[in-house]
């Protein structure tokens, strides 16, 4: 009788595999992304979630590992810790194509703010899946997220149900010119919906789910809410992402409104913290940069949008000299058009060195940005982010045996600079297997794309 491969057992063991099971992963070179920033032939043996053992191929195994037992043979594969995006809109990705070839104030107020009033729950819920697809193809592990003003309880249910890892935030919003109504906040309503969604989620699933407060930024904000969210963030011990400093107009809004620069203006009322994240910070000056790095405020850096909204190119050369915390993040899929840090790693390494020489902002840097320095944006630094025993098993396996990716003299370089979304083959969150020979194990992908069609016309059609 011919024996079933070892990936038919895989795929007939996933549907009762609990976390409880121990997982080993077999015959690949792991990029490690750990302090030393170690690239090891070595296998993992995973337990609870956790990699419980990093050992050597070939390594005797005492005591012997326990039944039941899934084996993923990663032979001639490298694995990595899982990406980490720190700035996504879930909420958005159904409105990819919608919004093309705008400014940032343009893009928001003719289309983007526009759709975004229009959503249903049934709207939200699909476009939530639909990005989550896409960034678990694209070995995203971990995300935050900033949604709309409404229905946010629909993405939560979205990542709960998929496996994925997100910090989400409902968007807050009680100020600004030409807001739709549907969008239009009163101060305490937004904060009270905020702290009721912060209750009810936050710290879900031993942690996979948590929430953070969202104010979209300055010019949609009233600063009695941002000064109110910088007392709930610091009393919750809550993660704080807005963005700041996008566009050239935003800042002047901001200066003629308050007087001051934006970042300065934010920390003035005490939300620059080791608990923010800002995302963009493309326009941020000197002054502004030490004011990140004194505070511990974390950037999220989204290349491919900032070059998409013709916002500029932020000087993340400078900040990292600075001391400024930078990680990568993917933003909406209207401004991008694609949810894919393959995409992001490369652009933000090329986009310095064409600022600062082509020694700036080299592959190892990169990677880090979108593995263990998001992870830290977000606090899970001891968590995830990096191959090392005891963190949580968020993993990629990645599939090097393709014509782009030989030689490969030097794998980090051939990840950063070569490597497509196409070639992850395997994605782990939590020591669950949610993709596997590049398909999604606890969504399914025809539906998701059928609701997406369906939802997206609904859409259109209210915003006509």
């Amino acid at each position: 009788m011919q024996r079933p491969s070892l990936t038919a057992l895989v795929r007939a063991a996933y549907h009762h595999v609990a976390m409880s099971e121990t997982i080993l992963i077999t015959g690949g070179t792991l990029i490690t992304v750990d302090p030393h920033d170690r690239i090891l032939d070595a296998d993992l043996v995973i337990r609870d979630g956790r990699i419980v053992r990093i050992m050597e191929r070939n390594a005797s195994l005492h005591p012997p590992l326990p039944e039941p037992l899934t084996v993923i043979d990663a032979s001639g594969k490298i694995i990595l810790p899982g990406f980490v995006q720190t700035h996504i809109h879930l909420c958005q990705t159904i409105m990819r194509g919608a919004a093309d070839d705008l400014t940032l104030m343009d893009w928001l107020k003719k289309r983007v703010w526009r759709m975004e009033a229009a959503h249903t729950p049934a709207s939200l819920y699909a476009s939530a899946r639909l990005g989550i697809a896409e960034l678990i193809a694209g070995g995203t592990t971990t995300a935050l997220t900033m949604e709309t003003v409404n229905y946010t309880e629909q993405v939560f249910r979205a990542v709960e149900t998929s496996g994925f890892r997100a910090t989400i935030g409902k968007c807050m919003m009680d100020k600004g010119a030409e807001v739709p109504a549907a969008l239009a906040e009163q101060t305490k309503a937004s904060i009270y919906e905020s702290l009721q969604l912060l209750g009810e989620w936050h710290g879900r699933d031993d942690g996979r789910i948590r929430y953070s407060f969202a104010p979209r930024f300055a010019v949609s904000c009233s600063r009695e809410l941002l000064e109110e969210v910088a007392g709930l963030a610091r009393e919750h011990d809550a993660w704080i992402h807005t963005h700041a400093s996008e566009s050239q107009e935003e800042i002047a809004i901001v200066k003629r409104e308050t007087g001051r620069d934006n970042i300065h203006y934010l920390n003035a009322i005490g939300l620059a913290s080791p608990r923010t994240v800002l995302a963009h910070c493309v326009w941020a000056t000197d002054e502004e940069m030490d004011v990140l790095a004194a505070t511990g405020t974390s950037v999220a850096h989204c290349p491919s949008s900032n070059l998409k909204l013709g916002s500029g190119i932020a000087r993340i050369a400078e900040m990292l000299e600075r001391g400024v915390k930078v990680s990568l993040g993917a933003d909406g899929a209207p401004c991008n058009n694609r949810l894919d840090m393959m995409t992001e790693m490369r652009t933000a390494a090329l986009l310095q060195k064409v600022r600062r020489g082509a020694d700036a902002l080299p592959a190892r840097q990169a990677l880090r940005m979108a593995t263990i320095e998001g992870a830290r944006a977000l606090g899970l630094e001891r968590e995830i982010g990096s191959i090392e025993e005891g963190k949580r098993a968020d993993l990629i396996i990645l599939d090097v045996d393709r014509l782009h990716l030989t030689p490969r003299p030097d794998i980090v370089s051939s990840v950063v600079y070569a490597a497509e979304r196409n070639d992850i083959e395997t994605v782990l969150i939590n020591g669950r297997i949610v993709l596997q020979e590049r398909h999604l194990t606890m969504m399914d992908e025809a539906e998701i794309k059928a609701a997406a069609h369906e939802q997206f016309r609904h859409l259109l059609a209210s915003c006509q």
